[in-house]
């Protein structure tokens, strides 16, 4: 036989209550006025010798297209 518990019937109420005022409180003291997550991806240091793509990239594109190629003449005989 199982036993309902409502907040009324909570012995810790006021336990309860001041844990989640703290918490509520640290929340708060975290979390950047702007309200949004910084994102530090820009100060990271190895992005500063960062390039893009060369002029052989095509060549990546070829070899999946001929890995996709055989992969189906496999399949298909």
């Amino acid at each position: 036989m199982g036993v309902i518990v409502t907040k009324k019937n909570d012995d810790n109420l006021e336990l309860t209550n001041r844990i989640n005022s703290d918490l509520r409180e640290k929340v708060s003291r975290t979390q950047s006025p702007e309200g949004d997550d910084p994102d530090f991806s820009e100060d990271v240091a190895y992005l500063d010798d960062y390039e893009k793509t060369g002029r052989f990239s095509w060549i990546w594109f070829v070899l999946i297209a001929l890995a996709l190629a055989s992969l189906a003449f496999i399949i298909l005989l």
